[in-house]
């Protein structure tokens, strides 16, 4: 029957055709060969037309795909019949369609599929139904009833591929994407790239965007599968998102929408690394990178916010107990990076320059040397700017290709931005350095390239710049040489900070190549130092060779000395550490100074003064500028020559030649300072033409070149001071020496200052920076206050017996501190060495401690001459310290508090107990309060008092808010605010400063908002004279003299910041309250706890109110600042309010009981009161204007009034949009709220009559009283209308 059916197919007889194939039986036609049946019948033997053709066409379809999943056909085969009967399918009526598209529904949900061949037919068949007009006319006209029913029987991957070739709605769209994720965790890792993919085709295909929800990492077992296969098919599926998006640029769009929103419910959902991942690749495109970097700094910078206020608020802590931080999340992007997501490194990049660029430094660079080593007092966009550095510092690390790019942009910022701050970069720089030195040699031309435009760029920057990048000198002799000649041509150029630049370098270049056999300096570290390249020197560098260069760049640096004075400085502050780290160059550099001194010294010993110091100045016209600093470089020779004979003199074995030479300039150094401290002594201001009657003003050139001499004869004092003091060995007559120099230069002191005073110069008023080193300062203080040894008993007598010494020293170490604190180094050696410093802040806080609590100031003899006391200074200090150590040594503050506990100094540093050891220090100033307070009036020291509350402020920072020792402290503040009737402002303010913060660590401080309330309204008494206001007195620190206005603006302050909080939780209650995930209920318990919350702090927020508005406050920024406060507590009110309409309409759910009773609190005891208030205010300023005030007086007031009550028409808006949003909730909700809300008489507050009347009448009696005496002077006066015309 085959055989005949394919020869009448042959001749062309379709009649003949047709009546062969209706002879055939459905068991004949299922018996023939698949292909060659199909073949015969092909468009002629079965024509659709006719019913029977029809089910012909049907039984073969369904036979051939029986038969193609049955796996007895050879694959070539298989294709051919699929391949003819897609072809043949479009002719099929509806019916038959929907008949075959059951066919393949049955089979797939019997699991009937061995090859899954026919399933491409499938896809023909539901396009044909789809587009078949008469399918519809049978009611299964839509093809994704066939498909979607057997989804889960579907190998995915091929489910979603027929899902492109038919249609689907919005809600079958949101069906297959949600049920192919919740089938993710059933899938191979490998399966989900190609499944993301179809979908996202999907979704491009049908327009529906914004039903398939936003990208997540999905949940899948992480513990059960390895990491690095998890992080490829991360990386796989961006790959694929980022291929749609760029086929489709509304998808990116919708991406952003989608995680906004998504980021308003839940940041830690939206932001997750995979979905910054995705960001970040998306945004190489420039059309999205805008808006996503926006988005992402936004969210950066919200989250930075959102962290600082949890962690200053216990109260939101409770109900925040996990925090969500961006940066974090960010920073593991850039870990997991590193399994290949090439395509997220560009975006990194991009992004940690745009948070370095956008959230920069606005000081100067130097303003705040140690600006990025601050630990949690940072502001969110320095948290921003620092975490840009973070991300490509990581990125650096981690991806070795992009390495150069970021280097080359770092140095073309460095460049490109000498007028802005560049710190951050110079750091980043520095980090990048330490982490792959030798990268560097790469990018040796851009370094090059950099080193052309030392010139152009500030002194700091260039400084920075070059230790950042020293490591590179000492691997490329390149680099070195190119840098040497760019610093040769610079130290003769014209600009004054080209020569600057050119010593830094040169400097730089001295300490670190050093010469064969000099000393180890191990003990000379930096922040960038040698040991950064693990490289020997002398390896790639013979000694000869860098002896040579060495002594090259001396000679260079020879020529500077003849130049201005800023250049010569900068050579004396350098050479002390060049000589340190260098010590083969001690010859060299001592004979250069030796050499320069002689031009100033006088070597006649009966001659005074014994320099000469008209040679020190230069004159250029009118002007008069310094040419050498005299006293710096007798700083520099007094330091070096220290150093030299404590370390390199006693190293000195067998070279006797050169024993002599250096014995004779140490001989000749050692012979001039000690002529020259013996004649400053002898020396009277008049032989250095400075005395009382000496003209000391800056605006004349005698007054200018006085100021100088008197700078320069200081610090040689000082210079001698130190010198003599450490090579007198504690001899009595080398401390009588140093005591008859500070005489000298305390006279020169006393006249400046005077002469300051009586010019009233702001120059004039700072002090001079002390030249003694922070080394010797601490020496000094230990050995005038600690030292106890009987042999140097008699000679610190000496001393010790100046209190105007011991004063000064302690000044000293006071101005050390401060520099310390505010540029993070000192002057002087190892100024920048920050262990060193650490280890004389130790050695300072020690004296300092011991000296205040030893002798109090009540005690100690202030003397005849004015000035702080000893212990006073000691206590400044002492605040200082503790804030440098905060800023500057926040890793290091256990050692710090260790280092102050001298009965406990051998104890093992892991066992060092923060919070025990401050409150041990806490306890020591709590002891000096209470005496403060419980001493007599006259001896009560508000100064003192003020850097005590100060002192312990700082300190409790460092106690744990849930130790019991913080718990202690809070209850001994609050008993001595209650316990002493303080009526200094400044401590008042202090002290409730204290209060605050410490309460805000341990529970809501509304409570003690409401008792401090009170008090007020006791002590003020109420607005209405006929009431008479219950004494009840919580907190005796609450007075006539402080209540107002210091505590009652401190009280509205916290009352602010309160409310903030409430604020910020009834945003993040808008937010889960649009959620409608999956753990809504959570959301659900968490909304239920958020809202008790903001509830009761609102409820006792309002009682504090109701005692403020009742209040008799007086004029002026008390009450303006409570209008304010109310108005911004009615609108946090009506955002509640707005918040519960809210939620009315998405649920059934009626309002809870408590609010109800907050809102008739607000109507019983907040809103009369405040239009009694407003009221108040308004009459009173008539009430106390007196008669007789003239016409510019009665203006002045009225002026005054009329600016005290601006906010008031602000307030009652907000009481009335308040009232508005309550009557739509009450709607909404079917419960009256109006009822407790009483309308106020009082609204037009702007006419009263019968204060108008009096008004009126009191104006006309004013009129008749003045019209005589207006009479008698109309004639005299110029009429006013003529002034009028002007405008």
């Amino acid at each position: 029957m085959a055989q005949r059916i394919l020869a009448l197919a042959a001749e062309e007889a379709p009649e003949r055709l047709q009546e062969a194939l209706q002879s055939l039986g459905e068991g004949e036609v299922r018996r023939c060969p698949a292909g060659r049946v199909l073949l015969a019948g092909k468009g002629r033997g079965s024509p659709c037309s006719q019913p029977s053709g029809v089910l012909r066409r049907l039984q073969l379809y369904k036979h051939c795909v029986l038969l193609v999943e049955s796996g007895d056909l050879h694959l070539g085969k298989v294709s051919e019949i699929t391949g003819l009967l897609m072809l043949e399918a479009r002719q099929l009526p509806g019916h038959a369609l929907a008949e075959l598209a059951t066919l393949f529904v049955d089979v797939i949900k019997g699991g009937s599929l061995s090859n899954g061949k026919s399933l491409e037919l499938f896809s023909t068949v539901l396009t044909a139904l789809a587009s078949s007009k008469e399918s519809l006319a049978y009611g299964k006209g839509n093809p994704s009833q066939f498909l979607l029913p057997s989804l889960s029987s579907l190998p995915l991957e091929s489910a979603s591929k027929r899902l492109l070739d038919i249609p689907l709605s919005g809600d079958e769209l949101q069906f297959v994407v949600e049920k192919v994720l919740r089938m993710f965790s059933k899938l191979d890792l490998q399966e989900i790239p190609p499944l993301v993919y179809q979908l996202l085709l999907l979704s491009a295909k049908v327009k529906a965007h914004r039903s398939w929800p936003p990208p997540k990492s999905v949940d899948l077992e992480v513990a059960t599968m390895p990491l690095d296969q998890l992080r490829h098919v991360e990386g796989t599926v961006i790959l694929h998102i980022v291929s749609v998006i760029n086929l489709d640029q509304d998808l990116g769009e919708e991406l952003i929408r989608l995680l906004k929103t998504e980021q308003q419910k839940d940041p830690g959902r939206a932001l997750c690394p995979f979905s910054v991942a995705l960001l970040l690749s998306v945004a190489v495109k420039h059309r999205l990178q805008e808006q996503i970097f926006d988005f992402l700094k936004t969210s950066i910078t919200r989250s930075c916010k959102d962290l600082q206020f949890l962690q200053a608020s216990k109260f939101l802590q409770d109900l925040f107990p996990q925090q969500y931080d961006v940066t974090a999340v960010i920073l593991e992007v850039v870990k997991n990076s590193a399994f290949g997501w090439d395509h997220v490194t560009q975006g990194l990049v991009d992004l940690g320059f745009s948070l370095m660029e956008t959230y920069e430094p606005k000081k100067p660079f130097g303003g705040k040397a140690a600006d990025t080593s601050y630990g949690l007092s940072k502001t969110p966009a320095q948290q921003a700017c620092r975490l840009g550095a973070s991300i490509l510092l990581e990125t650096f690390k981690v991806h070795e290709p992009i390495r150069s790019d970021i280097l080359e942009q770092v140095l073309n910022r460095v460049l490109t931005k000498a007028v802005s701050p560049v710190s951050h970069f110079i750091d980043l720089l520095s980090n990048i350095v330490v982490s792959a030195p030798l990268v560097l040699q790469t990018s040796s031309s851009k370094v090059t390239e950099t080193f052309d435009n030392l010139s152009f760029l500030p002194i700091d920057t260039v400084q920075g710049l070059l230790r950042a990048v020293q490591p590179l000198l000492k691997v490329s002799m390149s680099v070195r040489d190119s840098l040497i000649l760019v610093l040769q041509k610079a130290i003769f150029s014209r600009q004054l900070d080209a020569r600057k630049a050119a010593v830094a370098g040169f400097l730089l270049l001295l300490r670190n190549f050093k010469v064969l056999g000099s000393l180890s300096s191990s003990q000379c570290s930096q922040a960038i130092g040698a040991t950064q390249v693990q490289a020997d020197v002398h390896a790639c560098y013979n000694s000869a060779a860098n002896e040579a260069f060495c002594l090259e760049i001396l000679g260079s640096l020879r020529r500077c000395l003849s130049q201005q004075a800023d250049v010569r400085l900068m050579l004396y502050e350098g050479f002390y550490d060049v000589l340190r780290r260098n010590s083969q160059l001690a010859s060299s550099i001592m004979e250069t100074l030796l050499s320069q001194i002689k031009q100033y010294y006088l070597p006649q010993p009966d001659l005074l003064p014994p320099l000469k110091l008209e040679g020190c100045i230069m004159a250029q016209g009118d002007q008069i500028f310094l040419q050498e600093p005299l006293a710096h470089l007798l700083c520099c020779i007094q330091h070096c020559l220290a150093w030299y004979k404590s370390t390199v003199h006693l190293c000195q074995g067998t070279e006797d030649d050169d024993e002599e030479e250096d014995v004779g300039f140490e001989q000749n150094f050692e012979e001039m300072l000690e002529s020259v401290t013996r004649r400053m002594i002898k020396s009277e201001l008049e032989d250095f033409e400075l005395d009382k009657s000496a003209d000391f003003s800056l605006s004349s050139g005698v007054g200018v070149k006085n100021n100088i001499y008197a700078i320069q004869v200081m610090g040689i004092c000082e210079v001698l001071i130190e010198y003599n003091f450490n090579i007198g060995n504690f001899s009595k007559n080398k401390f009588e020496d140093v005591l008859g120099l500070f005489t000298c230069y305390n006279k020169l002191s006393e006249i400046l200052k005077e002469k300051a005073g009586k010019n009233k110069s702001t120059l004039g008023n700072k002090t001079a920076r002390s030249f003694l080193s922070m080394g010797f300062v601490s020496t000094l203080l230990t050995a005038l206050f600690r030292d106890n040894a009987q042999s140097h008993e008699e000679s610190l007598a000496v001393l010790r017996s100046s209190t105007e010494f011991l004063r000064y020293a302690v000044s000293v170490a006071l101005q050390k501190v401060q520099q310390l604190e505010e540029t993070g180094q000192t002057d002087g050696p190892d100024g920048q060495n920050p262990e060193k410093m650490f280890q004389n802040l130790c050695k300072i806080t020690r004296v300092l401690l011991w000296r205040y609590t030893s002798i109090p100031t009540v005690v100690e003899e202030s003397g005849k001459k004015k000035g702080k006391s000893i212990s006073l200074l000691c206590l400044e200090g002492l605040l200082r310290i503790f804030n440098t150590v905060q800023q500057l040594y926040t890793a290091r503050i256990p050692q710090f508090l260790q280092a102050l506990d001298i009965t406990d100094g051998d104890a093992e540093e892991t066992d060092i107990n923060v919070t025990e050891k401050a409150a041990f220090q806490i306890r020591q100033f709590q002891r000096s309060l209470v005496n403060q307070f419980s001493s007599a009036e006259d001896d009560f020291n508000s100064r003192e008092t003020q850097s005590l509350i100060t002192v312990l402020s700082t300190l409790s920072k460092l106690l744990d808010p849930a130790s019991q020792q913080f718990l202690q402290f809070l209850t001994w503040t609050v008993k001595v605010c209650k316990e002493n009737a303080l009526e200094d402002i400044a401590c008042c303010k202090g002290l409730l400063s204290l209060l605050f913060s410490l309460h805000v660590l341990y529970k809501s401080p509304v409570s003690l908002l409401r008792e401090l309330a009170q008090d007020i309204h006791a002590c003020l008494g109420d607005i209405d004279q006929d009431v008479e206001v219950e004494s009840r007195s919580h907190f005796a620190i609450v007075n006539a003299k402080t209540a107002a206005p210091t505590v009652c603006l401190l009280l509205l302050g916290q009352v602010d910041k309160v409310l903030e909080e409430v604020d910020w939780l009834i945003k993040k209650l808008t937010s889960l309250g649009s959620d409608t995930s999956e753990d809504s209920s959570q959301a659900s318990d968490q909304t239920q706890a958020l809202e008790k919350g903001v509830i009761l702090q609102l409820g006792t927020l309002l009682t504090v109110y109701h005692e403020l508005v009742q209040t008799a406050l007086p004029a002026g920024s008390c009450v303006d600042t409570l209008l304010r406060s109310l108005s911004k507590t009615y609108a946090i009110l009506t955002s509640l309010i707005k918040h519960y309409i809210q939620a009315c309409r998405s649920t059934s759910n009626t309002i809870p009981g408590r609010l109800e009773k907050l809102v008739k609190l607000s109507g019983s005891h907040l809103t009369p009161q405040c239009y009694s208030f407003i009221t108040y205010v308004q009459v009173r300023p008539k009430s106390t204007k007196k008669k007789e005030d003239e016409a510019a007086a009665i203006s002045t007031v009225m002026a005054k009034v009329l600016r005290d009550t601006k906010p008031i028409p602000n307030l009652v808006f907000a009481i009335e949009q308040y009232e508005k949003f309550l009557i739509h909730l009450s709607k909404k909700s079917k419960v009256n709220l109006m009822q407790y809300m009483k309308l106020s008489t009082s609204r037009d507050f702007r006419i009263n009559a019968s204060m108008l009347d009096s008004v009126l009448q009191e104006h006309n009696t004013e009129d008749a009283e003045n019209d005589s005496t207006a009479e008698q002077t109309a004639e005299n006066q110029e009429p006013k209308k003529k002034r009028r015309r002007k405008k």
